[in-house]
C-alpha cells in the first residue's frame, strides 16, 4: 500500500483538455473548489463535466472552460440558479445533456459497475426524452414487458471529491448528514483524487465516525490532497456552513473582477482574500 498523497498541482498535471471530468458534491455542498481553483489556474479546457452542479460548473463555465455539461441541475442551493452558469447557458457556450437526478445517479452507478447503461422509471412522462433524443428506452424481458429509460453509463476519465478526512492510503471519510454520490464518483473514473479537510492515521478514521461513513475507498483513488477550508466557499459539515456572504458577493460580481480578486494567485492567496472579505 502506498502514499498518494499529492498537491493541488500535481493532481491538475494530470488532468488534460478534452477529458470527461466527473465533481462531487451536491449543489453548494461539499464541493472539491480547491482542485477547481487549481484547474482554473491551469490551461485545461474543451471539457466534459459531469456533476449534481455548483459553483464548480459556474466559474468552469465563466472561465470557457466547458465543452459539454451533464447535469440533473446547477445552483447555489440558496440561490436558485447558478448566475455564471446561467450567463454562459444563455450565450449557449457549451452543449447541455440535462436529465432527472435519479437518471444521473443511475448513469454513474452503471459506470460504477461497467454497464453499458441501467434501466430507470426515472423521466418516464416528462420532456426528459424529447430534450435528450439520443436516450432509448428498453423492455423488460420478463413477463411484466415494463418499459424503461435505459440510461447510459457515465464513465468518467477523471473525477475530484472533497471529504471531512482522508488517510495517505485514499480512504476517505464524510462526516455531515449527507454522504451525496462521491463514492460512485471515484467508482465511475478511471482516476479519482479526494481532497480533504484533514488528512489523519487510518486508525483515527475509525475514531471519528461509523464504519459507514467511510465513503471512499482506498482501492477507487489516485491521489488525495489536504486542503483545510478546501470546499469553501461552499458548505463542510461539520466542519464549516456555506459561506453565504462570500457566495452573494460571487453570484453578483462580474466574473472578470472575481477572478481577478479571488483567482489570480494560489490557494494561499484565495484563503487570504477570502478571510479579509468576511
Amino acid at each position: 500500500m502506498s502514499d498518494k498523497t499529492m498537491t493541488a498541482e500535481e493532481v491538475v498535471s494530470r488532468l488534460h483538455s478534452g477529458m470527461t471530468l466527473g465533481i462531487g458534491g451536491w449543489g453548494s455542498r461539499r464541493k472539491p473548489m480547491a482542485l477547481v481553483r487549481a484547474l482554473l489556474r491551469s490551461q485545461v479546457s474543451d471539457l466534459t463535466v459531469v456533476s449534481y452542479g455548483g459553483p464548480d460548473v459556474g466559474m468552469l463555465a465563466a472561465a470557457g472552460r466547458i465543452r459539454k455539461l451533464v447535469a440533473a441541475f446547477v445552483t447555489l442551493d440558496s440561490i436558485p440558479l447558478e448566475p455564471h452558469y446561467r450567463a454562459a447557458r444563455e450565450r449557449g457556450a457549451f452543449e447541455l445533456t440535462e436529465v432527472d437526478e435519479a437518471m444521473f445517479m443511475w448513469g454513474l452507478r452503471a459506470a460504477a459497475n461497467r454497464l453499458p447503461f441501467l434501466p430507470v422509471r426515472a423521466g418516464l412522462g416528462s420532456d426528459v426524452m424529447r430534450v435528450n433524443p439520443g436516450l432509448r428506452t428498453v423492455t423488460s424481458p420478463y413477463e411484466d414487458r415494463e418499459t424503461f429509460v435505459a440510461m447510459p453509463a457515465l464513465r468518467l476519465d477523471a473525477a475530484l471529491v472533497h471529504v471531512n478526512r482522508a488517510d495517505r492510503l485514499g480512504n476517505g471519510q464524510y462526516l455531515g448528514p449527507d454522504p451525496y454520490f462521491d463514492d460512485l464518483f471515484c467508482e465511475a473514473a478511471d482516476a479519482a483524487y479526494v481532497s480533504c479537510e484533514r488528512l489523519v492515521d487510518t486508525a483515527e478514521l475509525t475514531k471519528q465516525g461509523p464504519p459507514q461513513s467511510l465513503l471512499i475507498k482506498r482501492h477507487t483513488v489516485t491521489g488525495v490532497v489536504e486542503a483545510p477550508n478546501g470546499a469553501h466557499f461552499t458548505s463542510c459539515a461539520p466542519d464549516y456552513g456555506r459561506d453565504e456572504a462570500f457566495q452573494k458577493r460571487y453570484a453578483s460580481t462580474p466574473w472578470p473582477e472575481f477572478a481577478a480578486r479571488h483567482l489570480a494567485g494560489d490557494e494561499q492567496a484565495y484563503q487570504s482574500a477570502a478571510g479579509e472579505d468576511a
